[in-house]
């Protein structure tokens, strides 16, 4: 080791801030679980008894209906794209915490269905079938509480795993825009029908409070703020570079760049304004730091969109939404750090490469030689640094190496006073959150980002 190297590294030691763990996504969960206790409370505070049968069916029917409305509103408000939220807890995170809720919000619904026409129907000494026809005749707004219920039930449809592999990311993602249609619809049932809100005008305030809330936030965050920074940053695609068999870098340019605050590890939707792309925005991380004047993304073929991008033409217009994502440096706490890329997920990596302050180390696996993108880069920013690379492929079989505790460690002293920063396709990314766990490394110190819809 030099002593210019030396020197380096022992300033970027005493440089190394220590992060304390945020506050917000405890926060967060602390709102949303006091905002379920509230909507209780309402049911509490407007039932005075509760006696028979009907009437317990028909309350469990009101407080499921209540939760049910309330999620809606929390689930909209998560995938609201908040910077605060998006850069504390991370797009993935939040993304899980919105899947997660969306399948709690269905039961919630078919619960507060099947209850209330059954107590009713107890009530009403009706049978069920009857009493369905009657609430959907005699009682405003049902007509559009049965268009959201269908909605979302189509919408958990499509939005299960075996459903998703089988379409594209652009379908989904439009499809997944029901869930506004049927929020809105039942927004009028609830407050038409509703025994908590009918004679209760603070109640209903409070309602309309919550849901034009968050359909401000959408309204910003979703697109005005894109709408404005495309016309502020006026990105273009400035270049294409091939980097690999299906992998091409797009360099863009564009003005006040810097006014966006992208840090290397966080990504942005783009939306390419050429035939075929302008429809679309899909999530690509910067595979360089940003700079004031360019930015880059590098991209693989594995759909229409990604393999339209290589015959895009310099010139062409871009908008940008982000940065997004909370892979940064801000998550590192420890002067060990340990970068593991597993194919195309190197992008984000080589920016964290050139950038992470401390001891890094990076492993990039591949299937083959030739499939190592920007791999003249890495030894570059290896040999500036003092840092080490591994480079490991499938094929041939002589310089590949097994997923696993024991071949890490040996590829890596001391894994387990490293902090991992994990990239790649979720099977490589589950394998080997596996074998850190085995080889001692804390789950806490396993930062993983992931982009799959």
């Amino acid at each position: 080791m030099t002593s210019a190297t030396h020197a380096r590294r022992t300033t970027d030691r005493a440089l190394l801030p220590r992060r304390p763990r945020s506050a917000v996504p405890a926060v967060t969960l602390g709102v949303i679980w006091a905002g379920a206790a509230g909507v209780l409370v309402l049911w509490w505070s407007d039932t005075a008894s509760v006696v028979g049968a009907g009437e317990w069916l028909t309350g469990a029917g009101r407080i499921t209906g209540l939760l049910a409305g309330y999620a809606c509103a929390v689930l909209v408000a998560l995938m609201a794209r908040i910077p605060l939220l998006d850069h504390s807890i991370g797009s993935d995170r939040l993304a899980r915490w919105h899947a997660m809720g969306g399948r709690y919000t269905l039961s919630l619904v078919l619960a507060h269905t099947l209850l209330i026409i059954w107590g009713y129907s107890l009530t009403a000494h009706t049978g069920v079938v009857d009493q369905t026809t009657t609430l959907l005749r005699a009682y405003p707004d049902m007509l559009k509480a049965t268009a959201a219920f269908l909605l979302l039930v189509g919408t958990a449809i499509v939005s299960a795993r075996a459903a998703r592999r089988r379409m594209r990311y652009e379908t989904w993602h439009y499809l997944h825009f029901a869930t506004y249609l049927a929020v809105f619809l039942a927004f009028f049932h609830q407050l038409s029908n509703g025994a908590d809100f009918v004679a209760d005008r603070p109640a209903q305030a409070a309602w309309y409070t919550l849901y034009l809330g968050v359909a401000a936030l959408i309204g910003w965050y979703r697109f005005l703020v894109p709408v404005r920074r495309a016309l502020r940053h006026r990105l273009r695609v400035a270049d294409l570079r091939y980097e690999a068999p299906g992998i091409v870098s797009v360099h863009l340019t564009g003005e006040h760049l810097d006014e966006l605050g992208a840090r290397p590890g966080q990504f942005f939707r783009w939306r390419f304004l050429a035939p075929g792309l302008w429809w679309t925005a899909n999530p690509y991380s910067l595979s360089a730091p940003p700079l004031a004047g360019h930015l880059r993304i590098t991209v693989k073929e594995a759909g229409g969109h990604s393999a339209a991008l290589a015959r895009l033409r310099p010139g062409t217009r871009v908008w940008a939404e982000g940065p997004y994502g909370s892979f940064t440096a801000a998550r590192s706490t420890s002067w060990k750090v340990l970068l593991l890329a597993g194919g195309v997920g190197i992008t984000p990596l080589r920016a964290l490469f050139e950038t992470l302050p401390g001891e890094v180390t990076l492993i990039y696996r591949a299937r083959r030689p030739e499939d190592l993108a920007l791999r003249a880069e890495l030894d570059a920013i290896a040999a500036a640094r003092g840092a080490v690379v591994h480079y490991v492929v499938d094929e041939p079989a002589a310089y590949s190496s097994p997923l696993t505790a024991r071949a890490l460690s040996r590829l890596v002293p001391d894994l387990a006073a490293h902090e991992v920063f994990l990239c790649g396709p979720p099977g490589m990314t589950g394998a080997a959150t596996r074998a850190l766990r085995g080889a001692g490394v804390p789950r806490r110190h396993i930062h993983h980002e992931s982009f799959e819809f």
